[in-house]
Order: structure tokens, then sequence, then C-alpha cells
């Protein structure tokens, strides 16, 4: 078997929980360097730029890098880039999403008949106005793009509706799938991640807190999957999935035993 060269490792619900870092985080993440294992963090939240991880990591004694944080913004932002570049967008989401969209050359139009492509993602600000729009904006047979799949995210105390429960709302009334959904588990993220860390799959770990997205992605790439009990997963969820991880550990902190098992 290769050895581990690379992890891909989530964020919320892994290494912190709102303003809390999680047990074994600091620990975990270390581990993996002393291994000289790289690291690329994976968050499914779109609504940050990289240097918010750096900053709010390194407020809990993990120093990263902005080049080792991956982001499902990013991610939907070179996926568009590939495959619709130089088309209108009308985009439900909030601003770093938005700004970070007009960086990369794209126009987010706010009239809805003029956009060519419509983005769903979070926004906090959501309602029926722009529930409308989004759906006058896909009238029209626009492509239909979500940021991620998650429906709930994690916060300080209880969970919190993600992108999946805006994009979900949007496909209701339009009655229509999104033609394409990146983030976690998505295969445009999977081979983004790889190619970030430059790694082949068989080198790489890949560890989260839930199923359906991060042991999702690594199992669709061919990695070796963790779990970690600290966020979303229940055990009940553990026992009916389909999916299923090769390591189950209560924390981040416990990574040094799935290490032990290539040596």
């Amino acid at each position: 078997m290769a050895t581990y060269r690379g992890a891909i490792v989530d964020v919320d619900g892994t290494l912190v929980r709102g303003d809390d870092r999680l047990p074994g985080a600091d620990e975990g993440i270390r581990t993996l360097r002393e291994h000289r294992i790289d690291l690329l963090l994976f968050s499914n939240n779109p609504t940050q730029p990289p240097k918010h991880y750096v900053d709010r990591l390194s407020a809990h004694d993990i120093p990263i890098d902005a080049e080792q944080v991956l982001t499902s913004a990013l991610v939907t932002a070179e996926f568009l880039e590939t495959e619709y570049e130089e088309r209108d967008l009308f985009v439900v989401g909030e601003t770093y999403l938005r700004d970070l969209l007009r960086e990369r050359g794209f126009t987010v139009r706010d009239d809805p008949d003029a956009g060519e492509v419509v983005v769903g993602s979070i926004d906090r600000e959501f309602d029926y106005d722009e529930l409308t729009r989004a759906l006058w904006a896909l009238e029209d047979g626009a492509a239909f793009v979500g940021t991620d799949p998650d429906v709930t995210i994690p916060a300080s105390e209880r969970l919190v509706p993600g992108s999946g429960a805006i994009i979900n709302a949007i496909a209701g009334v339009a009655g229509r799938e999104p033609d394409h959904i990146l983030g976690k588990p998505a295969p445009e993220a999977g081979a983004t991640a790889l190619d970030h860390l430059g790694i082949r799959p068989e080198e790489c770990l890949v560890v989260g807190d839930r199923l359906n997205t991060d042991i999702a992605l690594g199992e669709h790439i061919g990695a070796t999957t963790v779990l970690v009990r600290s966020g979303v997963a229940t055990s009940d969820d553990l026992e009916n999935a389909e999916i299923q991880p090769d390591y189950v550990l209560d924390t981040v902190g416990q990574i040094g035993e799935v290490l032990a098992d290539r040596r």
C-alpha cells in the first residue's frame, strides 16, 4: 500500500464547531504534520474566503496557510470557468460568493431574465421575493448550478439551514433538479482537491463528520475514509448508511490510529 501523502480534512464538525475548537483538533493536525502528510482543509461553506479559515483556526492554535484551504465556492468558480465561461449569472447567495464570481470575470445580473446560469447557495437573507426571482430566472431554460448539497450546517449550539435548503426550495418551485451541485461529494470537488494536493487517491485520507459529503467524497475518489463522531453523523446514521467509512474515530485527535495501520 502507498504511504499517505495528503489528507482532505473537513472543518466544521471536525476541527471546530461555531467558535469552539473541538476536542483533539490541534492534536490531530499536529499528528498529520508529524507524518509529513500535506493538508487540504475543505469546507462546503461558500460564504467565506480562505483567509477566514486561516484566522479562525489560528485562534485555536491550528496554523494553516490560505493555499491549504478549499471551499465549495472556489470549486464552483472553477467549474463555472470551465463549463460556462462568459455566461451571465443570476446568483442566490451571499456577498463573498458574488464577489468571487465577479473577480473570476463573470457578470452577476440582478435581472432574473438576464441570467444564463442560475447559481444557488446559502443566503441568510433569502425570502419569498428572492425565491420568485430564482423561479423567473429558470423559466427560459437557464442552467442551474448549486454550490453544495448541505441541507443543514453545524452552528455553535444547534444545526441551521445550509445551501441545500435554499437549492431545494428553488428546485421545488421550479420543478427541476440542479444540473450540477458542486462542493463535497461532487466528482468535480474530489478532482479539484486531489489536484491541489498533487497526489493519487490511494495516497489520500479524507476525514470528516458527514457520511453523505465527506465520506462519500472519499469513496468516490478511492481514498481512505475516516468518520469522526464530533459533528453531524450519529450512530444511527452510521448503522443505516449505504456508504461506510474505513475508520470511525471519536475525534480527529485519534488519527494516529489510522496512520499506524499503514506502517
